[in-house]
């Protein structure tokens, strides 16, 4: 542990991933199998991996485009378990905002890293477990209880591993607050279940994505990539897969699907450059058509 100097909080742009330190792979083979869609994908992030936030954008844009032919399967990392992790040049919570604030401008997404000054998490854990509770409850509302886990840490600066944001964000996704937390423990189980399948298939950091068809043939995204990168692993595995481009009917149509938009995911979304989502957000914002959330590092726009 000592000799190796990846460090989890420091997710490197240039691979797109927030690297775990190197740990014995299992040599035990899991078969991933498809369900109800021609591809399981299955999806290893954690709410604090900046990289995973960094794809968002994309993995928006795929569900829209070829959600039909795939079920996909959240599991969490635990990117986090504690501070004992000193390499990379990262030894307490402080060197962290720094990094964050590059991240956010690499990746075009909204995100303050004084979070790590003014707040800072002791731990990934209680987050992910708070995941594995809300997929309990709904998988559909526990995607939407991450990315609100996601806009409070990154946006508001709220530190995630405190059960009051936990539970503000709960209630925000329209889940039931005393049952997350009466099944917290049956989710620290199921999460344990996300961490030793992640060490036999070999995960090694965060975003990482295994697509996998009916044949079982088996495709690895790993990292923030380009769209194109999601879309030609979904295709190679599925060539049938029509694309079934989004009817932009208006302006605000695609707020229908995503309440919350970053401008860096209304122009992937969209096909037009960041510049351009930026003067048509700010132009439905200006004209009262939707809210805003103005940080340091970027907005988010908001559906009234």
């Amino acid at each position: 542990m000592s000799e190796d100097k990846t460090n989890p909080l420091l997710c490197d742009p240039v691979c797109g991933m927030c690297e775990m330190p190197t740990g014995e792979n299992s040599s035990i083979k899991t078969t991933i199998r498809t369900e109800n869609k021609p591809i399981k994908i299955i999806y290893y992030t954690d709410p604090i991996c900046s990289s995973c936030w960094g794809i968002e954008p994309q993995l928006r844009k795929l569900k829209l485009e070829y959600g039909e032919y795939f079920d996909i399967d959240y599991r969490m990392g635990g990117l986090l378990p504690d501070w004992s992790y000193n390499s990379g040049g990262i030894s307490k919570p402080s060197d962290v905002a720094h990094h964050w604030d590059e991240a956010s401008l690499y990746y075009e997404m909204p995100i303050d890293g004084n979070v790590w000054l003014e707040d800072p998490l002791d731990s990934s854990y209680p987050s992910c477990i708070a995941m594995k509770a809300a997929q309990m409850q709904s998988k559909e509302k526990a995607v939407y209880f991450m990315r609100i886990l996601r806009e409070k840490l990154y946006l508001d600066k709220k530190n995630i591993a405190k059960w009051e944001n936990i539970a503000e964000a709960t209630i925000i996704a329209g889940l039931d607050v005393p049952k997350l937390k009466a099944d917290y423990d049956d989710a620290e189980e199921l999460f344990q279940d996300d961490l030793n399948l992640g060490k036999t298939l070999g995960v090694r950091g965060f975003p990482t994505l295994f697509l996998v068809n009916a044949e079982n043939n088996q495709l690895t995204v790993y990292g923030s990539k380009p769209y194109t990168a999601y879309e030609n692993a979904l295709l190679a595995l599925f060539p049938e897969a029509k694309k079934k481009k989004f009817e932009n009917k208006n302006s605000l149509s695609i707020f229908e699907i995503y309440p919350t938009l970053a401008p860096k995911e209304y122009a992937v979304i969209l096909d037009i450059s960041v510049n351009e989502a930026k003067i048509i957000l700010e132009e439905l914002f200006s004209k009262g058509k939707l809210n805003k959330k103005a940080i340091k590092n970027g907005s988010l726009y908001i559906r009234k």
